[in-house]
């Protein structure tokens, strides 16, 4: 289930082996119609025998195919395999920080990279001029432009493609780049991109302490970079995980 916090909207997604499953329909109707809540049900089909929760065909059996959950006072649309911060309250919180310690002053060309559907791109582009965001999942594009509409925002522009690959086509020099890979951290050729691009500052969100320590290594050696300040986030209440976010600056020759 996918829950908003903030809305109380709930999508329910069925994982099944295959899409045969007799009177799907009417079933998920009666729970429509019994919990006002529920504003859509979906079936996902994964005859994978694996440990990955959903495969790749999702369609809807009845209502709407996402909820609409509310961040850093945008409107968000979120659907069954949509990556959204669970922790709707800490990522405003980190949100915060972010802008705080940026001292944002509006003519800011900033790049987020691995944007997904613009969980920070939307909300930082009312601080800066340009936000461009880039992300290798194409419906994660899509339903990033759909929110941008949704929000009424026209300062941000995103571009589908391997984060290592877009990053490199970019005209102009970014001012500040924003990241939130994956737990398994930056692809190396990110790393090296940045390192050639130079932009002034580079924040640095992850969720796994130890592929953001590789990754802050291979971005200050030499000088290149240094670290200002490393802010973590507690996300996940008792457990080992924590969110963190690095703020780095260029080193001046």
């Amino acid at each position: 289930m996918r829950i908003g916090r903030r809305t109380g909207q709930i999508l329910l997604t069925l994982v099944s082996t295959h899409a045969d499953l007799t009177g799907l329909g009417a079933q998920a109707q009666v729970w429509l119609d019994r919990y006002p809540d529920l504003v859509g049900v979906c079936l996902n089909e994964n005859p994978r025998q694996t440990n990955t929760i959903l495969g790749p065909r999702t369609h809807c059996v009845v209502g709407q195919p996402y909820i609409e959950e509310e961040f850093a006072g945008l409107r968000f649309r979120i659907g069954p395999d949509t990556f959204f911060q669970v922790n709707t309250e800490q990522a405003e919180v980190l949100l915060g920080q972010i802008i705080e310690r940026l001292n944002l002053q509006g003519t800011e060309r900033l790049v987020d990279a691995y944007c997904g559907v613009g969980t920070m791109a939307l909300p930082l582009s009312r601080h800066v001029a340009q936000v461009i965001g880039l992300e290798s999942q194409t419906e994660a594009v899509e339903q990033a432009q759909r929110n941008a509409s949704l929000n009424g925002i026209e300062n941000v522009e995103f571009r589908v493609g391997p984060v290592e690959q877009v990053l490199q086509t970019l005209d102009g020099a970014a001012d500040i780049v924003l990241m939130d890979p994956p737990r398994k951290g930056c692809d190396r050729q990110v790393i090296e991109t940045l390192r050639q691009q130079r932009p002034q500052r580079i924040v640095y969100v992850s969720c796994k302490p130890s592929t953001l320590a590789r990754d802050l290594k291979l971005l200050c050696d030499g000088g290149a970079y240094h670290l200002v300040t490393v802010q973590p986030a507690d996300f996940f209440p008792q457990t080992a995980h924590v969110e963190s976010v690095a703020f780095l600056e260029r080193s001046e020759p």
